[in-house]
């Protein structure tokens, strides 16, 4: 072993986080990638990573054909390099030869030469089995479509006509879509200066700021990047500072607002304001937050507080636009971030809605009258989304929905839904409502 870590040992290293701490990709990979010797294989590494987690449904149905008994607890590393072997044979280009090859001799590195065997048979096995065991897999609906059956489930539920191209959707890798910052020109320069560039670019149709790369490359890269002129951010998720129409000196407050890509958007698209106000529960990704208006040169009042309890942080002074980005199941993000199959439970689903409705509770008591709330999430499961407003409709008559007449997604019974990949987008429900005066 060298004395440094290669990209399969690593990449184990990140699964085991996420399978076994229940630790998300963003946080893992971000921890482990230094630890690699040679900076090169990190593309090799977050494609393991993120192709396990995509496809860990079907890799697992596999694998447990193919080991004669489960593995122990204490050996999940052993298992988590079995299905990273068989992610790489079944959706990689790596020749088979030397995937098997290296993938053995990650075993050593890892401290479990016992295991060289079993893994050495199980991938040959594989090759030699691999239709029929591709098949058996494939034999029921959460093998076929690489998702738990309980998600499943509840897609088909939610939506009965579309259910399959959204999972089908969630497996495809997602485009890299950028946000030009207007305090530095306009996306049309932007655009020229990708093409002179040489990366390959189109306008995204309904989203004013957005970029979609025909490529994904490394941010730094980016003509511009470090001085604030863009950053990367879905078109769905841009469309939440154009919704809340803006107006100078207003207060404004995002809620929820780690990694704080709409907070940064809202004081591009909107530099006169009065104020923004940034708060999120979690101290760690507030950096994150920080971070991004260090380099856009943009200021915001970042407090860490909880949204659903407003009196610990909020200083009594209404405001005039509310953005919360609801914590949600993230069902519509699954193709961005595919650990959420691992990482989401089915009885988180019941306790997120409580959540929900508890801080649209507290968040509506800040707004002045006359002031609107933007309720977003990146959520497909309607009662996350419309079933959630329509409750608050019912005991909120100071509340009105404002109906929001648009080229993109779907209308619902209130608000509006895109689904994933609804032109190139992620999925994401909005709802604008209004305070109602007197």
């Amino acid at each position: 072993m060298k004395k440094q870590m290669k990209a399969r040992v690593v990449a184990v290293k990140v699964l085991l986080r996420v399978m076994v701490d229940g630790r998300s990709l963003s946080v893992s990979l971000p921890e482990q990638l230094p630890k690699l010797s040679d900076p090169s294989e990190r593309p090799l590494t977050q494609e393991l990573c993120y192709g396990v987690m995509r496809y860990g449904v079907r890799l697992e149905a596999i694998a447990k054909q193919l080991l004669n008994k489960p593995l122990k607890r204490k050996d999940r590393d052993v298992e988590c390099l079995i299905l990273l072997g068989l992610y790489q044979l079944i959706y990689m280009r790596i020749p088979p030869h030397a995937v098997v090859a290296e993938t053995v001799e990650a075993v050593n590195a890892m401290g479990k030469s016992w295991a060289r065997g079993l893994v050495n048979a199980v991938l040959r096995n594989f090759q030699r089995g691999e239709q029929k065991l591709l098949a058996k897999a494939d034999s029921t609906p959460a093998g076929q479509y690489a998702h738990p059956q309980w998600l499943l489930t509840m897609i088909q539920a939610s939506w009965p006509d579309e259910w399959q191209t959204i999972v089908e959707g969630n497996n495809q890798y997602p485009p890299m879509v950028l946000r030009v910052n207007p305090l530095h020109g306009t996306r049309e320069a932007y655009c020229q200066r990708l093409q002179d560039e040489g990366m390959a670019a189109t306008a995204m149709e309904h989203v004013p700021s957005a970029i979609m790369l025909e490529q994904s490359v490394d941010v730094e890269r980016l003509p511009g990047f470090s001085e604030g002129h863009l950053s990367v951010q879905d078109g769905a998720a841009q469309l939440a500072a154009w919704l809340l129409d803006l107006q100078p000196g207003q207060r404004v407050l995002d809620a929820c607002s780690a990694p704080g890509g709409k907070c940064c958007h809202i004081l591009e698209l909107a530099p006169r304001v009065k104020e923004v106000v940034a708060i999120d529960i979690d101290e760690q990704r507030l950096q994150s937050v920080r971070e991004n208006l260090t380099r856009l040169k943009l200021q915001a009042n970042v407090i860490c507080g909880d949204a659903s309890r407003p009196d610990e942080w909020w200083d009594g002074k209404p405001f005039e636009r509310i953005l919360l980005d609801a914590p949600c199941s993230a069902s519509g993000v699954i193709r961005r971030h595919p650990d959420i199959k691992q990482l989401r439970r089915e009885e988180d689903i019941a306790a997120l809605v409580a959540l929900q409705g508890e801080i649209l509770e507290a968040m509506w008591s800040l707004l002045a009258p006359g002031g609107l709330l933007l309720y977003a999430t990146c959520s497909i499961f309607p009662q996350e989304n419309h079933l959630q407003i329509e409750r608050f409709l019912q005991t909120h008559h100071d509340a009105t929905a404002q109906s929001v007449s648009a080229s993109w997604g779907r209308a619902m019974p209130v608000g509006r839904q895109i689904l994933p990949g609804d032109d190139g987008m992620d999925g994401f429900y909005y709802a604008p409502l209004l305070k109602n005066i007197g």
